[in-house]
């Protein structure tokens, strides 16, 4: 999928394809020396959702809010929303489910570049100004739209060091809510770099919701 600059809200996904992708890599990255750390890099799970961070020019958070809302929110280095005059109010018309005093909090520090939610299978964002360029989202998700990009990913010598026919499997049980820790183990192998913390990857794993009905 190509997403435009700035983003559209058709250039996302479902958002329930968009979390299964981008859990799977989480539960894949999962180590126990990185649960409940509070600086992190890469991406993982957590009770508040999915976080990516390359603690550099991008961080990004996607959350579950009751059955079929979602809110991503987040900044790429390239978003010119918070630099923009007048300024961007990204959180108009919004939906009062959205954990506005957590955005808020990100929007007085200067750290947020876009917000988008998910609800009635649609996404949707506050309205932007014809003058604006970007708002980060290209940079900051295209990693997770195009799903032949996640398969590489998934694939690499840094996250399951599977075949590619294992990596579609593992993505198709994610995207279908059907990834059970059994699933999960007989389908990754060891990473080049680094050993595989099952114990991590199962843990995540129940955290990412993608054994469900």
């Amino acid at each position: 999928m190509t997403i435009n600059r700035p983003g559209l809200p058709g250039d996302l996904p479902p958002a329930e394809a968009l979390w299964a992708r981008w859990a799977l890599i989480a539960v894949l990255e999962a180590t126990t020396a990185d649960e409940g750390t509070y600086h992190r890099t890469g991406t993982w799970v957590d009770g508040t959702g999915l976080r990516l961070d390359d603690a550099g020019c991008t961080w990004w958070g996607l959350a579950m809010r009751g059955a079929g809302r979602y809110v991503l929110f987040g900044e790429d280095e390239s978003s010119g929303c918070k630099w923009h005059q007048p300024p961007v109010d990204l959180l108009a018309g919004a939906p009062a489910w959205l954990p506005h005093d957590e955005l808020g909090d990100y929007l007085s520090g200067h750290e947020l570049g876009c917000v988008y939610w998910y609800e009635n299978g649609a996404w949707a964002r506050a309205p932007y100004p014809g003058t604006l360029d970007d708002d980060g989202l290209d940079c900051g998700m295209s990693r997770f739209t195009d799903r032949d990009d996640v398969l590489r990913t998934i694939a690499d010598e840094d996250h399951a060091a599977t075949s590619p026919r294992e990596a579609e499997a593992l993505l198709a049980h994610a995207e279908g809510h059907r990834l059970t820790p059994d699933l999960l183990l007989s389908l990754t192998g060891t990473p080049q770099w680094r050993q595989r913390d099952r114990p991590a990857m199962t843990r995540a794993l129940e955290l990412a919701r993608l054994n469900r009905p």
